[in-house]
């Protein structure tokens, strides 16, 4: 999967702004923000009706089907409101919701990790989770960029082990380095680069299949 297809895929995927195109968008969520954090349940339910879409599409793209999205989605709202007081209003407010997500999503990684360690296997971190048959590097020559819908993708992506989608996410859509990776996965930046080029060749692979393209 080549620079220009990674880009084309950050593009499609990456959230864009809730109230794009509106005057003072920060500002008109004050009033919300304040009815959280006075624990109003119909200021909560107005952010989880406007940021439902979006972030469960950060959170399926973690996971590998839509009960593990939601389940992770929930968690990840609790903690936005249990946390709410702490957003400094300076930045984004959505952007901050999707930051709470990606963190319960690694969250929820890290301790599927541990839970597969304690198992006493000796495989690597590269092979955790679930083996299939698209699990292989293969060489690939420089090819035109895939066009598909984010539908298509997020569907493929969810095909990967956990391993290769959690750093192909943190690497393509937060843009880490392999360093913060390894940090925040506990894993060795040689363990991220390698899961990244198999996440890349494993998800072109599978998009070429399954689209039928040449």
């Amino acid at each position: 999967m080549s620079t220009a297809e990674l880009a084309t895929l950050r593009e499609n995927l990456r959230l864009g702004a809730t109230w794009q195109g509106m005057e003072g968008a920060e500002q008109a969520f004050t009033k919300i923000i304040d009815g959280c954090i006075a624990e109003e349940r119909r200021s909560q339910e107005r952010v989880y009706e406007l940021f439902y879409g979006k972030m469960m599409s950060v959170c399926l793209r973690y996971t590998k089907n839509h009960d593990q999205a939601k389940d992770i989605l929930q968690d990840g709202f609790i903690k936005v409101f249990r946390s709410m007081e702490k957003f400094n209003r300076e930045g984004s407010f959505e952007g901050w919701i999707r930051r709470i997500m990606v963190n319960t999503a690694i969250d929820y990684f890290r301790r599927a990790k541990n839970s597969y360690l304690l198992l006493g296997e000796e495989r690597s971190i590269e092979d955790f989770g679930d083996m299939d048959e698209e699990d292989v590097l293969v060489d690939e020559s420089p090819e035109e960029v895939l066009d598909l819908k984010p539908a298509d993708v997020i569907n493929a992506m969810q095909k990967l082990t956990p391993a290769y989608r959690t750093v192909f996410n943190l690497f393509v859509f937060e843009e880490m380095t392999h360093k913060e990776i390894s940090e925040v996965l506990g894993i060795n930046v040689g363990t991220s680069k390698s899961n990244f080029a198999k996440a890349k060749h494993n998800l072109k692979k599978l998009l070429k299949k399954e689209h039928k393209l040449p």
